[in-house]
């Protein structure tokens, strides 16, 4: 009986292949989105079908949207800017960060989130967001994240290593916010990330998996660690290799 199921099953997924071949791919949720940017309207009629095309010549991105529908696959993560508040519960760490300002009329709150957005191969952007609710302010967060996009290069620029892949960066890289000071440095691979949480999760989304770091500064102000590392990454557009220099370093 059970080997009469597991073919009936086999036979039903087979089908269901073989029905789907040749099929037009699914819509974009997007397609019926009012672009009202030129930039918008020129990639929804399909005159931009490439991200990298904007972000080659600095074109701002004023419609977070976008982002979305040259991405589909984007990813969202957040960094632990906050921390709650309480006797029980009391210094643990969040991604909302609350802060209260007394009037002659009553206590007004304010909520603030950091957001990280990448696809994993290369794209990544940062950026924060502030509103009267929680749901408001990760919601600014990851709109302001997708309208700073850049495009990073990757490489092995580790001795160590020298496998010509991009699992890595190129070379050493520095980066500074406020009193914040990150710097990156090449690793072989199998080392993973030598980071703090709130960097991995900028590094990951950026599609880097071995890194070394130093951190200087005033680390526990969260927000400017996260631009710190955004800012190293923004630098290693700066600099430009020579065709052996790319071949040699695996830069992608």
């Amino acid at each position: 009986m059970e080997e009469n199921e597991e073919k009936t099953v086999k036979e039903s997924i087979e089908t269901e292949v073989e029905a789907n071949k040749g099929a037009a791919p699914a819509p974009n949720r997007l397609d019926n989105h009012n672009f009202k940017t030129a930039l918008g309207i020129a990639v929804k009629n399909g005159e931009i079908k490439d991200i990298d095309e904007i972000l080659a010549k600095n074109i701002k991105m004023l419609e977070p949207e976008i982002v979305d529908y040259l991405l589909p696959n984007l990813q969202t993560g957040y960094l632990f800017v906050g921390q709650s508040k309480g006797k029980l519960g009391g210094g643990k760490r969040r991604i909302i960060r609350n802060t209260q300002k007394v009037t002659s009329k009553a206590k007004r709150q304010h909520f603030s989130a950091m957001a990280v957005v990448g696809d994993g191969n290369g794209h990544i952007g940062v950026g924060k967001g502030r509103g009267l609710e929680s749901v408001t302010a990760k919601e600014k967060a990851a709109k302001s994240a997708k309208m700073n996009m850049i495009r990073i290069i990757r490489g092995c620029g580790s001795w160590e290593c020298a496998c010509k892949g991009s699992h890595s960066i190129p070379f050493k890289i520095v980066g500074k916010t406020g009193s914040v000071i990150v710097t990156l440095l090449p690793a072989p691979k199998g080392i993973s990330f030598c980071v703090s949480d709130d960097l991995k999760t900028v590094l990951s989304l950026a599609g880097i998996k071995d890194v070394w770091s130093r951190v200087k500064g005033q680390t526990s102000t969260r927000m400017n660690l996260g631009y710190a590392a955004f800012d190293a990454l923004k630098k290693l557009n700066y600099y430009r290799l020579l065709p052996v220099e790319r071949e040699t370093l695996g830069v992608k």
